[in-house]
Formats: structure tokens, C-alpha cells, sequence
């Protein structure tokens, strides 16, 4: 059997009294791409700066790669992008680049060749424009990121370590980073990331951990997760404006304990003796004109709000991206 990529045990880690860490478990398969989820402030960087032998833990035990976390050989066969960024700002990127390169041991060459697919790949060189002469600070956020990205990668990592990397991103950067994610699972790389926006987890993650003020709510397969959870949830769409009546319905709580509404398409939480095809019939009745009617189960943001109850989540915990 494939030794995980990343083990963690029962590792504790506190600041003046504060627990940071408590008790964190968890493991993470080679090959996989694995979400450390959970709000703002609930652990997330702290762990990964353990995992990475930034900081040490007060007591547990980490092992990455099959080592020690602190094994000084394991360094060069992990990539981190780190949440706070880092570039040298007045330095080119192709400078900055193949500095990042040479501290993992790439000759020139190497790093050159690298770069120019990474460059290309994350469009920042084309036949029409070349970022890579043009010094950071002349870059947007999102080419920074990119390029920040491409110095955790240029290595070629067998594990890569992301601390909340689609932060302040805008949609078509974020996708350009979610599509490298997915081809680095499909190469076999092990990818971690860190985020508070469990949407892009729910998407790309084959298994999770969500933790929340420094303990774990739940973790595992995120098929399993899900599976684990009735499904009370259904998805509607009107074909038409919901009349009078059907509101009256959609307001029942005999029927229905939660509803979400967008005007055309609402998602209801059902209440809890009653049956999808029970709260069909009554919209029905009431003369509903129904273009979809979709029992779901829930997202993992649904999960993580019932599990810890949303006056438990800081500020900064979203579930769309």
C-alpha cells in the first residue's frame, strides 16, 4: 500500500495560552488534491506552517513524504505558495523566477525553459505581449499570483502546498489556477490548499478537512462527506412567478424549515416529517408551474453551518467563490 503523502497526529500548537491547533488528525493520500477548510482564524495557516517545518509544533507527530517533517531532504520536493506574497518587487519576473529556481538546484537552462511553458501556459507570453521583462510591481494582483504560483511549481514538486491561493483573485485568474490544480492531480502531485470558500473545494477536492477554531468538525472522502448526510435539500424552478398560493406553500413550516429564495429558483430545507414528493404534490396543488423540482444533497457549506452553527463562523467564511 502507498505510504500517504502527508500524515498528522494529534498535533497541538499554542500562542500565549491561545490553542491554535487542537488535537489536529488527519491524512492525506498521495496523488489526491486535499482542502484544509474552515473560516478565517480557525487553524488553516498554522497547520501548514507545522506541516512545513516553519514552526513547531507544542506536541503531535507530522510526517511528509514518508520523513520527518523537519528532514531537511524533503525541502526541495515540496512547492508552497505561502498567503502573504512574496515577490521581489522591483526585480523582472523572469529574474525573480529563475532566482526561485536556483534555490531549488535548476540550472539556468532548466529554469528558462520551465519558465517560458509556465509563462505561456498561465498567459503572460504570447506572440502579441511578454510579461516576463516587465518588473512585478507593474503587474496586476492576479499576474502576481500567477506568478508567484509558477515559483511554487517550477520545481516540478511532488507535493504542492497552497495557503489560500484564489484570495482576492478575479473569476478568470481563479479558473486558471483551479485548471492547473486539476492538471497536477492528473500528473499524480499531491496538492493541498487552504480556503475559507468551501465552493471551490466542493469542485476540486477529493477529500477535506474543516476545522474550526482549531479543531477539526469533520474530514474525509468529500463523496463520502456528502453521502453521510440526508439529503433534505431541493432545488426549484419555476417555470412562471410564484402565485399567492404557492408562496403560502413555500411559507409553511409544516412543509418547509428553510428557504432560500432567488424569486424564480429557490432552494428549500424540508422539514423534518416530510417528503420531497409530499412537498411536490402540495406545490402542485396550489397551481405551481414547475420547470425543475431536484432533491440534493447538501454542500459542504450547508454541512460545515449545521455542524458548528453559523454564530460559531468568523467573518470571512463564504461558500461561493
Amino acid at each position: 500500500m502507498t505510504e500517504p503523502a502527508v500524515v498528522i497526529r494529534q498535533v497541538v500548537k499554542r500562542y500565549d495560552g491561545h490553542v491554535a491547533v487542537r488535537e489536529l488528525s488527519l491524512t492525506v493520500p498521495r496523488g489526491s488534491v486535499y482542502g484544509l477548510l474552515g473560516p478565517n482564524g480557525a487553524g488553516k495557516t498554522t497547520s501548514i506552517r507545522m506541516l512545513l517545518n516553519i514552526i513547531a509544533p507544542d506536541s503531535g507527530d507530522i510526517r511528509v513524504l514518508g520523513a520527518a517533517h523537519d528532514d531537511p531532504n524533503i525541502v526541495d520536493r515540496i512547492g508552497y505558495l505561502p498567503e502573504e506574497r512574496g515577490l521581489y518587487r522591483k526585480m523582472q519576473v523572469r529574474r525573480v523566477l529563475r532566482f526561485l529556481g536556483e534555490l531549488k538546484g535548476l540550472s539556468a537552462r532548466d529554469s528558462d525553459r520551465r519558465i517560458d511553458g509556465w509563462l505561456e501556459r498561465l498567459g503572460l507570453k504570447s506572440s502579441s505581449e511578454d510579461w516576463s521583462h516587465a518588473k512585478v510591481d507593474e503587474l496586476s494582483r492576479g499576474m502576481q499570483q500567477k506568478v508567484q504560483f509558477i515559483g511554487a511549481l517550477l520545481h516540478e514538486p511532488e507535493l504542492v502546498v497552497l495557503d489560500e491561493p484564489f484570495s482576492g483573485l478575479d473569476p478568470i485568474n481563479a479558473q486558471a489556477l483551479k485548471d492547473t490544480v486539476v492538471d497536477l492531480r492528473k500528473a499524480g502531485r499531491t496538492v493541498i490548499f487552504s480556503t475559507h470558500i468551501m465552493d471551490n473545494a466542493e469542485r476540486m477536492c477529493d477529500s477535506v478537512c474543516i476545522i474550526a477554531r482549531g479543531e477539526v468538525v469533520l474530514d474525509g472522502r468529500v463523496t463520502d462527506v456528502r453521502e453521510e448526510h440526508t439529503a433534505r435539500m431541493v432545488t426549484i424552478t419555476f417555470s412562471s412567478s410564484p402565485t399567492t398560493a404557492v408562496e403560502s406553500v413555500m411559507r409553511d413550516r409544516r412543509l418547509v424549515s428553510r428557504v432560500d429564495d432567488s424569486h424564480r429558483m429557490v432552494e428549500v430545507e424540508l422539514a423534518e416529517s416530510i417528503t420531497a414528493p409530499e412537498l411536490l404534490t402540495a406545490l402542485v396543488s396550489a397551481g405551481a408551474q414547475i420547470e425543475r423540482f431536484e432533491l440534493v444533497r447538501p454542500s459542504l457549506h450547508r454541512i460545515f453551518l449545521d455542524r458548528v452553527g453559523a454564530t460559531n463562523v468568523e467573518a470571512g467564511m463564504t461558500g461561493h467563490g
